[in-house]
């Protein structure tokens, strides 16, 4: 009787122990993202296997924005299926189990291979995006609607807990390997092995506990359910009126995020480019920031629920605003550590808000969906971003300074527009019966 009862802030009849199982999804991708896009094979990509050619790092941005575009593409189509089939755990299964081996396959791309490198960042970035968005569908289940800053904040911060046991353990094996003479194109392909291990053993927890508490919806008359699901979608999109601070939430979202991604996938070559920064002095600047962004994500998502997500949210993009303002302004590696950690307060704190916040505004049976419009939109921002950056950059003849700077509008306009959202009004249409 007890092991059914729910925990504080959490729904009825679901264990303390799923919840955790929730949020080792988190711990688990996160080294992916970290060791993959911001830390490791970003700057392997850009001087290694396209030989640091002018083009590669926007080659790189290019490879990403491709694998985005995939996903917003279907993202939408795939939450829609879910919802009908109810089958939200086995597609988790199957875009883990491809964003593994996407990123086990990296471990073939060496010198001159910017075929093999290019389609496998894509493949497993695009199940990498899938899963986050599948995941996420699963938290409205988990919380009740004034805890779910809470949850999210607790997946989000043992998610950098996961970032930096995947870097760090990468992180021995690049100082052993440097010390015995290794060049990175041996030891860096070792540490996408390591990641695709460390991502594949701290999803058990996940598939072995976590449950499927969705009911499959019956299809229309005639119906195919690959017909059904873009017809699903098709209904929200016409009907998006009844949901529009949850619309106008997704195109803050669009805005805000892009700012985000832009830290997380350029913050290195930033710190080497404008700061000087060699490899390891940027990983264990990297690993510090995963601590604050890890702090920033389980101390905010308490504030959340007790001040209120719209507010809290507009705090850490207030906050991304002085990061910016600062990094720009950096012109000593103390001014940029204070900035890099600020980042990561806020990026920690933003994050979780934002997904805690879409949970709030879905309605019930269409939470996978609507998680995958929550997917369309940070998978926008994540070619908005980078693009912009890097093609300020080029225009600008490598200013980085100014691309940074230029980032910061991207705050801004999030801001504005969060202005007009009114988290109360959107939870009353989340509630009323569609």
């Amino acid at each position: 009787m007890g092991e059914r009862r729910a925990s504080r802030g959490s729904e009825q009849n679901v264990r303390p122990l799923e919840i955790w199982a929730w949020a080792m999804y988190d711990f688990a991708n996160s080294g992916y993202t970290t060791v993959v896009l911001t830390a490791i094979f970003n700057a392997y990509f850009v001087a290694v296997v396209a030989g640091g050619a002018p083009w590669a790092t926007f080659v790189w941005t290019a490879t990403l924005s491709l694998s985005y575009a995939l996903v917003i593409v279907t993202a939408p189509v795939i939450g829609a299926y879910a919802d009908l089939r109810a089958n939200k755990k086995r597609l988790l299964l199957f875009s883990t189990a491809g964003c593994v081996l996407g990123t086990a396959a990296l471990a073939l791309a060496g010198p001159g291979d910017l075929a093999v490198a290019v389609a496998c960042v894509v493949i497993s970035n695009f199940f990498f995006c899938t899963g986050c968005d599948l995941i996420a569908a699963f938290l409205p289940e988990l919380a009740r609607g004034r805890n779910l800053g809470k949850v999210s904040g607790w997946g989000w911060s043992l998610g950098y807990v996961g970032g930096l046991v995947t870097l760090g353990t990468c992180l021995a094996y690049v100082s052993w390997a440097q010390a015995g003479g290794q060049t990175a194109a041996q030891f860096v392909p070792v540490t996408m092995l390591i990641t695709a291990a460390l991502f594949a053993l701290a999803t058990l927890p996940t598939f072995a506990i976590l449950r499927e508490r969705a009911s499959p919806q019956p299809l229309p008359s005639g119906a195919s359910l690959v017909g059904a699901a873009f017809a699903r979608l098709a209904d929200t999109l016409r009907h998006a009126v009844r949901y529009q601070d949850l619309r106008r939430f997704l195109v803050c979202i669009v805005f805000y995020q892009a700012g985000v991604q832009t830290v997380i996938t350029l913050a290195a070559i930033y710190a080497q480019q404008a700061m000087g920064f060699n490899t390891r002095d940027t990983l264990i600047l990297i690993l510090v920031v995963n601590v604050t962004a890890a702090l920033g994500a389980f101390f905010l998502g308490n504030v959340q629920d007790r001040f209120g997500h719209v507010p809290t949210i507009a705090f850490t993009l207030a906050g991304w605003i002085a990061t910016v303002l600062i990094a720009w302004a950096a012109d000593t590696r103390v001014l940029f550590w204070i900035a890099a950690n600020l980042a990561g307060l806020c990026m920690g704190a933003s994050q979780s808000a934002g997904r805690a916040l879409v949970g709030y505004l879905s309605p019930k049976a269409r939470r996978a969906e609507f998680f995958g419009l929550w997917g369309l939109a940070t998978n926008l921002s994540s070619i908005l971003g980078p693009i912009t950056y890097g093609a300020v950059s080029w225009v600008s003849q490598g200013n980085h300074r100014l691309a940074m700077l230029i980032t910061g509008i991207f705050f801004v306009t999030g801001l504005l527009i969060l202005h007009g959202v009114d988290a109360r009004r959107g939870r009353r249409a989340a509630l009323r019966k569609v």
